[in-house]
């Protein structure tokens, strides 16, 4: 009996875990999302609810939410000032917003560029770093090939000496005539 009872519990176990997956993965299935309201809709509302939306700018004098004119960078006067218009955030206004972007891309220039000077800088070091050991390994390969000469010359000088094959007078003939 207990062998029975066993089994029974798997099934049990695997149709709980069966039913448990199907019925999560119904819940996953994506729900269309709701149709997003024009911004003109928002209007008189707050800025927190108008900003929701990327695509539309908070005028703050007139409380007027209107779409982000797409053609243009920056919101045209008619719209809305640049100082009295938010976008994206409501604690800051256009104006302040573009010229933090403009600083902060000349910092981020300014930084590149920098990088670039310094490496190019330390490259020419290590060249000219280089370029002195090369001429003092060339220096020092020189001075042992001339002193090798020197000592090979007077090796010859010795043999010639021991032979008696020296030659005062150098135009004289080495025959013994």
């Amino acid at each position: 009996m207990s062998g029975g009872g066993g089994a029974s519990a798997a099934a049990f176990l695997f149709l709980f875990l069966f039913l448990g997956l199907s019925l999560t993965t119904e819940a996953q299935t994506p729900s269309p999302a709701p149709a997003p309201r024009p911004c003109a809709l928002r209007s008189n509302s707050s800025c927190d609810e108008c900003l929701r939306d990327v695509a539309c700018l908070w005028c703050e004098p007139s409380k007027l939410c209107t779409d982000y004119p797409g053609g243009k960078i920056l919101p045209p006067k008619s719209v809305c000032p640049l100082n009295d218009a938010r976008w994206g955030v409501c604690w800051v206004n256009f104006q302040v917003l573009i010229i933090t972007m403009s600083v902060l891309a000349g910092i981020i220039i300014i930084g590149i560029l920098v990088c670039c000077c310094c490496c190019c800088k330390c490259e020419r070091i290590g060249n000219k770093r280089e370029d002195a050991k090369v001429e003092r390994q060339t220096r020092l390969r020189n001075a042992r090939q001339k002193e090798r000469r020197t000592e090979m010359q007077m090796r010859h000088d010795e043999i010639r000496q021991k032979y008696g094959l020296t030659k005062n007078n150098p135009y004289a003939r080495m025959d013994g005539q």
